[in-house]
């Protein structure tokens, strides 16, 4: 982009919003958090090898930094998203009394089970507390005759990729025996996924007494009279939201949801096998006051697939039933609702849920990139390399990992960055897919890539000037790659070259499905650069739980990006002045352009002082349609009454610029100079509506 200047002077003080709608998963924007989405690889990576001590604090590895989807990922009563104990030590425990001593820890720990732990006495749940991740290493993770507890206001508490069995004591219906597999008691910020739970004494999960904000996805729940209950309470106020789980061989709560104002089952699949001593005796149960919506779930053999009482809303959309008798209820007089009101996600075909749950469902050894299509779960297990600037891993500078990288891999590649400081230019080519950068320090300021390259500086062998996207510190041009829990810096001093073109780029992307996910993005002029590997080429990126710095065009380019669940600070320019522009989007026609969604945009500098962005036609290219939406955000009192501007000759008002819902000190009304989105028109500008038949995963 060509060189771009802006002035202006006060302060604005940057605020969070605690919100009960959510567009995607999400974890909180402190600094502290370390990086997001579905479901994490390398469980392996414990296996054979774990030989730690409990005790011992390890790096937290990949599948460490994921967070719920669903309603856990949604912020809420004080809590931003489901994302366990990754803030804390990730620690390995093979007996009952280290699982015992830091599950029930005040403090946030992943905790990796690498064993067979038997309870004593039978029907031991443990009573875990916040901020936890207690996860199955590889398949090897197993709790034996007990389970798990979770409290009132326990909250952030992630259950993935065990088997929990065997409290079973001999009674079907038992009456006596509360033994059950993970119960809560007005728990919130809960994901129970990837788990094996059977043959306990009671109920395999039981939600009770106004529990919220809880997911439960792509588990398997069988042989047990009772497979997940939710309710035991006469408010309505839980959220929930029920995926991708093979439910087989139960004979009721299957689940049974009881006074739930937000239920969300899809792509489950519920079985009875013909012809075995189980009978189920209903199948999804809408009770009390549920407001439920269930869809592309099957249903096979079972008695009563979907009841609902006559208080109940049940809204069914693609479901498939097959040998099923009986009620198949829906209907009621509630209010119906959207869950893509409240986050993002992706229907798989209902004919595919039972080969894609018996393959995928349940705990795995290595677990896949993704949300979950059938091809997902089948994928190769990640390679880790590890870069140490002090020599401690196996190379000392990033850009070698990535040169070892193989051309043209099919595979994940997690490049594991220790703390500290790379100063170095990083490229990741266009040959070399499905790689993920990664800090392995517990917070995304232990490491920092950072270099000071402008575009108007010469290169070292005089062939020319770098040009924008040439100045910048990382560049990931290649499919499928992630960044994440780390920093990445341009230091390029304006103050000291006025004399070239000064746009200095942090980070280009340059790719279609890509990830930026609890990083700091550091820059001043143009320091995020996303656009695509040709300009009819569809380029996709997704950012969340993130702090971009900048103050002139630092979010621009072509490129079909959603900032979301981020921090967006705005800065002083090089001579202690106020001004600038958010966004340059030079999207192209047809396509969708830069969404800030469920955002913080403010920063310390002067009052009514930075626009939200300007259109962007490179060289007077007619042909392109500049688009920004910015919504559910708050915007501080830097943000002008007037939030968009000209640029290049072109007006904004012919291209598409909009907002919708925002709050804050530099919100404001919808005038001429500040289109605002009606409520049909946002219902198509979601997070799923610019990602489209991509959902962001985990590393």
């Amino acid at each position: 982009m060509s060189a771009r200047r802006s002035t202006g002077t006060a302060t604005g003080k940057p605020r969070h919003r605690k919100r009960r709608t959510a567009l995607a998963a999400g974890i909180p924007l402190a600094l502290t958090a370390a990086g997001t989405l579905a479901y994490g690889t390398d469980l392996g990576l414990f296996g054979a090898d774990a030989q730690h001590k409990a005790s011992a604090a390890t790096a937290a590895p990949a599948w460490a930094t994921a967070s719920a989807d669903g309603f856990a990922s949604v912020d809420a009563l004080g809590q931003n998203g489901t994302y366990g104990g990754r803030d804390g030590k990730t620690v390995t425990v093979k007996t009952l009394a280290d699982l015992e001593k830091y599950a029930t820890a005040g403090e946030p720990y992943v905790i990796v089970v690498a064993a067979t732990i038997t309870m004593d006495p039978v029907g031991k749940e443990i009573k875990v507390q916040s901020n936890k991740t207690i996860i199955g290493s590889g398949t090897s993770g197993q709790i034996v005759g007990g389970g798990f507890f979770l409290g009132q206001g326990v909250h952030n508490v992630i259950i993935r990729n065990l088997t929990i069995r065997d409290a079973y004591q001999g009674v079907w219906n038992d009456k006596e025996h509360d033994y059950d597999g993970i119960q809560m008691d007005g728990a919130h910020h809960v994901w129970i996924d990837h788990n094996d739970i059977r043959h306990m004494a009671d109920g395999l999960i039981d939600s009770r007494k106004d529990t919220t904000y809880l997911t439960v996805s792509w588990n398997r729940l069988s042989q047990e009279n009772k497979a997940f209950g939710i309710g035991w309470t006469d408010n309505v106020t839980a959220d929930i939201t029920i995926h991708h789980n093979w439910i087989r061989e139960t004979e009721q709560r299957n689940p049974s949801t009881d006074n739930v104002a937000h239920a969300h089952l899809y792509n489950n699949f519920l079985e009875d096998v013909a012809g075995t001593e189980i009978k189920s005796s209903y199948g999804n149960y809408a009770r009390g006051r549920t407001s439920m919506v269930l869809e592309n779930s099957y249903f096979q053999g079972l008695t009563n697939p979907v009841v609902r009482d006559t208080t109940a809303t049940l809204v069914q959309r693609g479901n498939v039933f097959s040998g099923t008798t009986g009620k198949n209820e829906s209907g009621g007089s509630g209010a119906a609702w959207d869950p893509k009101k409240y986050y993002a996600y992706s229907l798989d075909k209902t004919a595919d849920v039972p080969s894609l749950l018996k393959s995928g469902a349940g705990p795995r050894s290595t677990l896949g990139t993704a949300t979950g299509t059938s091809t997902d779960t089948t994928k190769a297990a990640t390679t880790t390399i590890t870069v140490a600037a002090d020599g401690t891993g196996q190379y000392r500078t990033v850009q070698a990992a990535v040169d070892a990288v193989p051309a043209n891999n099919t595979a994940r590649v997690v490049i594991s960055v220790k703390p500290g400081t790379y100063r170095e230019v990083v490229k990741i080519p266009a040959n070399k897919p499905h790689v993920t950068l990664q800090g392995s320090g517990g917070s995304r300021k232990d490491t920092t890539i950072v270099y000071g390259n402008a575009a108007g500086m010469t290169k070292p062998d005089g062939s020319g000037t770098y040009g924008t996207p040439g100045s910048a510190t990382v560049s990931v041009l290649s499919d499928d790659s992630q960044v994440r829990n780390l920093t990445v810096t341009n230091d390029f001093d304006e103050s000291r070259h006025q004399d070239i073109a000064g746009q200095a780029v942090a980070l280009l992307t340059q790719a279609d499905r890509i990830v930026l996910d609890g990083v700091i993005v550091n820059g001043d002029q143009d320091t995020l650069e996303m656009e695509t590997a040709a300009k009819d080429k569809l380029g996709r990126v997704y950012i969340s739980n993130s702090y971009i710095t900048g103050n002139v065009d630092f979010i621009f380019g072509r490129a079909t990006a959603v900032v979301d669940k981020s921090v967006i600070t705005l800065k002083k320019r090089w001579n202690g002045t106020s001004a600038g522009y958010v966004t340059a989007p030079s999207t192209a026609a047809g396509r969708k352009g830069i969404l800030i969604n469920r955002s913080t945009v403010n920063g310390d500098v002067s009052s009514a002082s930075f626009f939200l962005g300007r259109n962007w036609h490179p060289g007077g290219d007619t042909t392109v349609d500049p688009q920004t939406t910015v919504r559910d955000s708050s915007l501080g009192a830097a943000i002008k009454s007037t939030p968009w501007s000209d640029m290049g000759g072109f007006s904004w008002k012919d291209d598409r610029f909009a907002e919708y819902r925002n709050t804050g000190a530099g919100s404001g009304a919808a005038s001429s100079d500040r289109p605002q989105l009606t409520d049909t028109q946002a219902a198509g500008q979601e997070v799923a509506d610019w990602l489209g038949d991509w959902t962001p995963s985990a590393s």
